[in-house]
């Protein structure tokens, strides 16, 4: 009996000690996004690289990483989870050294493109592991748990970790930092993660038209959302992106065996949970990128500044997350679900009265409240979603959970985006117009006194605050972007509502 008791210790200390390495791998993959955009000035100015091209850094990167989140399902069950990791985590490794070699925009682009794959496969095959791993109960909570933390911290504290590296060493460590981490993580999961026979004789029947497709509509998604908040939602590049990907899409699924198994979707656990995950991309990753970029171009605070600014909400997702994975083992996760969401648009709404004088303490509390309510936006549509799911299904499921969230996130930054292109410049001629007719709400609006409100008929005078006018106008922006997340934040709530009863909602115990 005691070397039953050892063996068993034993095979849960592997599974836990695999399952860390690939939260790392995750990590990192996420990190690394965050990482590098604090940082693409510096990158630019180092490698000569246009204002205009820039972005594509980034772009490159995240069409990659979305094409690569649904067909993980696919090449977990080719490869198995041991080598499948194994495979992902040594390419991010290797094509992080080639980010940080490269010389010119095109080879940067390049090893950008197949970090982005690799780093997108790492993000479902860990959230997948906490089904495969583990059994349900407490172990897959506390699994769900740490994964979810870190894939919301790692977005938190990048532009710390960024700011930090920029000012401190050469561009090059944003990509170097990866490699230690990478090299021990391979290690470890290669030891220790289970492994089965390579299948390939899946891949002879696969409909290969299906996956291309699919893959194309993803990356005409992206490239569409993120040209429309500077050229125009109806514009027609656009659209015809927009259109090109809903008819690739419709074409992958309506295929005899598509290659992705979209008919995992008819199940409403899943179709539910995915449907949450999407809203929890849109106000998560808005809320992420409205912040820093207040803090930046209203505060003029640096990377490092940002990064100290926003830990508090990681830090707060780190203090919160055990006492929401034992509550999550005794609540409905619809419940908990609209508790989450109904306290993350809170924290949302808490931000939306900011002013040119904001700082540290004004974002502090409502940073709190969002970090509080996260893992409750997380865990319970995870296990709505995934609990219930066959074990030869949870790497599909997982990718579509995953996509859902991505998917979100893209659209809710290009939301944002939009309001802050598109309503600065109305908000900044209410301003102007209000120097005539109501100084005192102006010089308000302003952060000034009334005496130091120049002459509205004095143009010169007026050139002196344009500064002013313009960060006040953003601001107002910024605040009509937490008044939209506050909106997705109640639609979720009230989607609860139409779930309905579904046994992966059941608490593990009464």
């Amino acid at each position: 009996m005691p070397d039953h008791q050892t063996g068993d210790e034993l095979r849960r200390s592997l599974r836990w000690l695999g399952f860390l390495a690939l939260c790392v791998g995750m990590f990192m993959a996420i990190l690394d996004i965050q990482v590098v955009v604090t940082s693409l000035a510096v990158i630019q100015d180092a490698l000569g690289i246009g204002a205009d091209q820039m972005s594509w850094v980034q772009t490159a990167y995240i069409i990659a990483e979305v094409i690569a989140i649904p067909v993980t399902g696919l090449l977990l069950r080719v490869l198995s989870m041991r080598w499948l990791f194994v495979i992902a985590i040594t390419s991010f490794t290797l094509t992080s050294v080639g980010c940080a070699l490269s010389g010119s925009f095109e080879s940067l682009l390049f090893w950008r493109v197949l970090q982005g794959f690799a780093g997108g496969v790492l993000i479902p095959l860990t959230f997948s592991a906490v089904f495969l791993l583990f059994p349900n109960g407490f172990e897959q909570s506390l699994a769900s748990t740490i994964g979810g933390v870190l894939a919301v911290l790692a977005p938190a504290i990048g532009p710390l970790v960024g700011g930090w590296i920029t000012e401190t060493y050469t561009w090059h460590w944003l990509f170097l930092i990866n490699v230690p981490p990478g090299i021990l993580a391979c290690a470890v999961g290669l030891w220790c993660l289970p492994s089965a026979a390579i299948t390939l004789r899946i891949l002879k029947g696969l409909d290969w038209l299906s996956l291309v497709a699919f893959g194309a509509a993803l990356a005409l998604l992206v490239v569409g959302l993120k040209e429309a908040p500077a050229g125009g939602w109806l514009s027609s590049p656009v659209i015809l992106c927009f259109a090109a990907a809903v008819a690739l899409i419709a074409f992958s699924v309506l295929r005899p065996s598509p290659a992705i198994q979209f008919a995992l979707l008819k199940d409403r656990a899943l179709a539910f949970g995915c449907v949450f995950s999407l809203l929890l991309g849109f106000v998560l990753f808005s809320a992420v990128y409205v912040m820093p970029a207040f803090l930046a171009f209203v505060r003029l605070l640096g990377p490092y500044e940002i990064g100290l600014v926003t830990i508090v909400m990681g830090l707060t997702q780190l203090l919160f997350a055990p006492f929401t994975a034992q509550l999550d083992r005794y609540v409905d996760a619809r419940w908990l679900t609209a508790l989450g969401f109904a306290i993350f648009g809170i924290g949302v709404w808490m931000n939306s009265g900011l002013t040119v004088a904001s700082g540290y303490d004004d974002v502090f509390w409502p940073q709190v409240v969002r970090g509080a309510a996260v893992v409750m936006c997380i865990l319970p549509p995870i296990r709505l979603a995934m609990s219930h799911m066959p074990k030869d299904s949870v790497g599909e499921a997982s990718g579509l959970f995953n996509l859902s969230r991505n998917i979100g996130g893209v659209v809710g930054i290009a939301a944002s985006d939009t309001i802050l292109f598109g309503r600065t410049p109305t908000h900044a001629d209410a301003i102007m117009e209000l120097l005539t007719s109501d100084p005192p709400a102006a010089a308000q609006i302003l952060g000034i006194t009334l005496d130091e409100l120049p002459d509205a008929d004095d143009a010169m005078s007026l050139i002196g605050i344009m500064d002013q006018i313009q960060s006040a106008a953003l601001t107002t922006s910024v605040n009509e972007c937490w008044i939209m997340m506050t909106a997705v934040c109640a639609g979720a709530f009230v989607l609860v509502l139409f779930v309905g009863p579904l046994a992966s909602a059941r608490a593990e115990k009464a």
